[in-house]
């Protein structure tokens, strides 16, 4: 389609959110939809609302701020309930709490290691959360969450401008009431964070292109998205570029708007993304001369083309996941089959969102390695394309009307039993533990970990110092596993003093049993080292347990205690 789009007939150009008066059709609409009423025949007026302070709430939830903040608030509701997940949750919030615990904001380490397998964005965010709330469950999530609320407000904003508030309002409810949307919120990882700059990064770009169509002011949305690329970059590295990219250029392409391209590419916008993502990887670069190997070569490329990774999956496992995950909603998206009605923005607008649908999905389906979290970024792209379907072809027909109420409604009732039901007990989790640990140990007392490293174990216990790891670390096979071993192998590289002090062998169990007093050790439930005969069980998960080991109490012959820098020698 050539040509510039046409405004919507009839659509006021959102400027910073509505007024808060508002005229009755919509005041009737905006009420039906929140309190599944169907919707009259006849407008209502505002006297006709019996409380008036109900009113001036539902026409608040036309502007995209206020109705992002009550998302939130719906995401909140579940994220405290259950522990943080093993192993990634536990992993990424580890290295933000050895952040906070070392001082080092700069250089991300996992258990005193450099760690560059994910830029540091998460890590900071993460770290700020734990600096101001302590180590709760609720506050390690807070990147995650804000993550969402951005997908949440980017939508709405795009929306509310180039479509109509009613898409807008739909758009945020199906997003907050979409499983996938709504537990990805809720889980402490990489994963959402990148997928809201990605999704904000082309709905910001989308808006300039539109605003610049209908010379309005377009700037300012190319500088928020540019900065969106650069904060995707800095969340999970190169497809905070490559995938807006591909979605805006398939986008180009079906809109044949070559002429955009020069808007994109506009200068400023590109030195605000050098500004903010440049820094943090030239001064890796300087201080560690294998990073740029490591990070983007093994880290990037080698996983993408590479089969020796872990959770293989077929080329069709996204799209069978996108469809479970988005139920009930996910069974209305046929109905954008042949859905060609509505006005040349509003069509403009669908091929956008099935554009990020086909990059990001087509994209990630390439490798062998898929995991459930990377197509993230397609789920506004789901949302919108889904309520466009509500909005123009269920609610204009009376019959069809209570079907997505009736959708929202159910997936509001049970969104947070089921992460009660599923999510509060964790065999995994070494929560129960860590407190067991904390109300035991004496500060002279050492902890080490056999044969396993707990993540969480560090963040729950409140660890001032690396966890040694006792593991035969010369096993070849470690090399050849996607695995926490392998994970803390090559940390090591970075850092083979700190990996020495760390990475324990078994021959060196004695001498670091030795080193203090009392040692805490955290063991497989089911390991049964002769060393450790006379160690205490102080408890047990169905997985793990943890023991006290008296140095006085055990037949190990000791020359005496010294610091753990420098270990004794057992008596021979």
């Amino acid at each position: 389609m050539t040509g510039k789009l046409r405004p919507v007939p009839g659509r006021r150009v959102y400027n910073r959110g509505f007024r808060a008066q508002r005229d009755a059709p919509r005041v009737a609409e905006t009420a039906c939809l929140f309190m599944s009423l169907p919707q009259p025949e006849t407008p209502l007026a505002p006297a006709a609302v019996d409380d008036r302070f109900f009113y001036r709430v539902v026409s608040a939830l036309d502007r995209p701020a206020l109705a992002t903040l009550l998302l939130t608030v719906w995401v909140l509701l579940g994220a405290w309930i259950r522990p943080l997940s093993l192993p990634d949750e536990g992993r990424y919030v580890g290295v933000a709490w050895e952040m906070v615990r070392s001082g080092d904001w700069l250089t991300p380490t996992l258990n005193g290691l450099p760690y560059f397998h994910k830029p540091p964005l998460f890590y900071w965010l993460t770290a700020i959360s734990i600096k101001c709330f302590g180590t709760v469950d609720l506050g390690m999530r807070l990147a995650s969450m804000l993550a969402a609320a951005l997908m949440a407000f980017a939508g709405m904003r795009l929306l509310a401008r180039w479509h109509s508030a009613t898409m807008a309002r739909w758009y945020l409810l199906i997003l907050a009431t979409l499983p996938y949307f709504y537990l990805g919120s809720q889980f402490a990882n990489h994963d959402m964070l990148v997928a809201a700059f990605i999704s904000s990064a082309v709905m910001f770009a989308a808006d300039a292109m539109l605003s610049a169509d209908h010379t309005q002011a377009w700037r300012r949305s190319m500088l928020l998205a540019w900065a969106c690329v650069a904060l995707g970059l800095l969340s999970k590295g190169l497809i905070g570029i490559v995938l807006p990219a591909g979605v805006m250029l398939l986008w180009i392409a079906l809109q044949r708007r070559w002429s955009w391209l020069m808007k994109l590419l506009w200068w400023p916008g590109i030195i605000l993304f050098a500004v903010i993502a440049a820094p943090w990887f030239v001064l890796m670069q300087l201080k560690f001369s294998q990073f740029f190997d490591y990070f983007f070569i093994h880290q990037h490329f080698e996983r993408f083309t590479a089969t020796g990774f872990n959770n293989m999956n077929p080329w069709w496992f996204y799209p069978v996941v996108l469809a479970l995950l988005c139920l009930p909603w996910s069974l209305l998206l046929p109905g954008q089959i042949k859905f060609t009605v509505g006005s040349e923005t509003q069509q403009a607008l669908r091929r956008l969102q099935w554009s990020s649908v086909l990059v990001v999905v087509g994209f990630f389906s390439l490798p062998a390695s898929k995991l459930i979290g990377y197509v993230l970024p397609a789920i506004p792209a789901i949302a919108m394309l889904l309520a466009d379907v509500v909005v123009t072809r269920m609610l204009p027909l009376p019959r069809l009307q209570l079907v997505p109420r009736g959708l929202a409604l159910i997936c509001l009732l049970s969104l947070i039993p089921l992460v009660w039901i599923f999510g509060r007990e964790d065999v995994y989790s070494s929560k129960s533990l860590a407190a067991t640990y904390r109300s035991a140990a004496s500060p002279q007392d050492q902890v080490l970990s056999m044969g396993l490293y707990r993540f969480d174990f560090p963040i729950y216990a409140q660890l001032r110092t690396p966890l040694p790891v006792v593991l035969d670390w010369d096993d070849p096979a470690i090399k050849q596993t996607d695995s926490w071993p392998r994970e803390l192998a090559d940390a090591a590289e970075f850092d083979p003093a700190a990996g020495e002090r760390v990475l324990i062998k078994p021959a060196d169990l004695p001498t670091l049993l030795c080193a203090k007093e009392v040692s805490w050790i955290i063991a497989p439930l089911g390991n049964n080292d002769p060393l450790l005969a006379s160690a205490e069980i102080v408890r047990n998960t169905t997985l793990f347990k943890l023991m006290r080991f008296d140095r006085e109490r055990s037949n190990l012959p000791c020359r005496g205690e010294v610091s753990l820098g420098k270990l004794p020698e057992p008596v021979v």
